[in-house]
């Protein structure tokens, strides 16, 4: 898969719940496959952003299947640590708004309000339970894609009018947009 299959809003497969896989097959093994392919193929168009993670729904397919980057601080390393069903079992830590965009809502970032540290449930590849506990910036990545497995977006979660949304500029910084002017130009990102 190529980038161009990434879908963005308003297409509506993003805003529906995916379904959980009874036991990874060979066929989640190439779905894995291809959504890595994707969010490479896109990260290498994008000179200032990493594809942190994608969820299956992004590649147009409504399975329960994550996959989220190994090293967020190293653009060389190419491997992705793979989440099928994953579940938050417990939410603790603080609040805090942070900045997240997405492969599916173009050119738009936002001030997105997460809990600071989770714990996960998942299967691996294997279909083997998995375990774990995440805090900071992955955290907020993990709670990201298990909402787009929910059909949730991370505009959804924006509420504040002041410094909400911004846009990447050509040195690849966060430029704040007028929140009214975001809302009209981009009306059918809200559009469900």
């Amino acid at each position: 898969m190529k980038k161009e299959d990434i879908i963005t809003l308003p297409n509506p497969h993003l805003r529906q719940k995916s379904r959980k896989v009874s036991f990874p097959s060979d066929d989640i093994a190439q779905l894995v496959k291809d959504m890595t392919d994707a969010a490479l193929d896109w990260e290498d168009s994008r000179p200032h952003e990493i594809s942190a993670a994608l969820a299956a729904v992004q590649v147009d397919h409504l399975e329960r299947v994550v996959i989220v980057r190994s090293d967020f601080e190293n653009k060389e390393s190419r491997d992705f640590t793979v989440l099928i069903n994953p579940e938050i079992v417990k939410y603790e830590g603080d609040i805090e708004a942070d900045y997240e965009g997405c492969l599916s809502v173009k050119n738009i970032y936002g001030k997105v309000p997460r809990y600071t540290k989770i714990r996960i449930k998942a299967l691996n590849l294997d279909g083997h339970p998995i375990r774990f506990k995440a805090s900071g910036f992955l955290a907020r990545v993990i709670q990201h894609e298990i909402d787009h497995t929910n059909g949730m977006v991370f505009i959804d979660h924006i509420r504040d009018e002041k410094d909400a949304f911004y846009e990447l500029d050509e040195k690849g910084e966060l430029q704040p947009l007028d929140y009214d002017t975001a809302i009209k130009d981009n009306a059918e990102l809200w559009d469900e």
